[in-house]
């Protein structure tokens, strides 16, 4: 059964958005509009609060453009612009029929998001959750080379001890000492 379009760019854009920004689930249900920006290098996110922002300062997270068929920026310049909206949660459930509530997603929705997308795809869903993308972008950039710091700074993570638990080891040849 085809998922209405609607459906199919709300998960596109939640998943590129989420992995890029390496979001916690929380983070991504609790963005309103206001919280992003187009710029010439791709896009800014507000956080008003984070888990770790003990004074609720907020931070803000740089997204630049990814390859097409990959692009945070792009799908969710293509999400919005059919929503029509400016004001409110960005991420909202959208039912069968295609209508978009006003309402913002829970949190575990976009578990369940990851979980349905990655079924969708023929794949085992069994370990993944709405930390993946999170946890996923921090796997990957490791592996791609990417510093500790600019990880550190990507994250928000206070401490490189608590990252370096993220940081998975699935290519021990990469970069090895000896």
């Amino acid at each position: 059964r085809t998922r209405p379009l609607l459906l199919r760019l709300r998960d596109r854009a939640l998943l590129l958005l989420g992995f890029a920004a390496a979001l916690r689930r929380s983070e991504l249900v609790s963005l309103n509009v206001d919280d992003l920006m187009f710029v010439p290098e791709g896009m800014t996110v507000r956080l008003r609060r984070c888990k770790t922002d003990q004074e609720s300062e907020g931070r803000t997270i740089a997204v630049p453009f990814g390859r097409a068929a990959a692009c945070p920026v792009a799908a969710m310049r293509i999400w919005l612009s059919q929503l029509s909206i400016d004001i409110g949660p960005v991420f909202r459930s959208v039912g069968t029929n295609g209508a978009v509530s006003s309402k913002k997603l829970s949190d575990q929705s976009v578990s369940w998001i990851v979980k349905a997308r990655i079924r969708e795809a023929g794949m085992r869903a069994e370990g993944f959750s709405g930390h993946s993308l999170r946890s996923g972008l921090v796997t990957s950039a490791a592996q791609a080379g990417v510093s500790l710091l600019m990880l550190q700074r990507q994250t928000g993570y206070k401490s490189l001890a608590m990252l370096s638990r993220y940081v998975r080891s699935t290519a021990k040849f990469a970069g090895n000492a000896a």
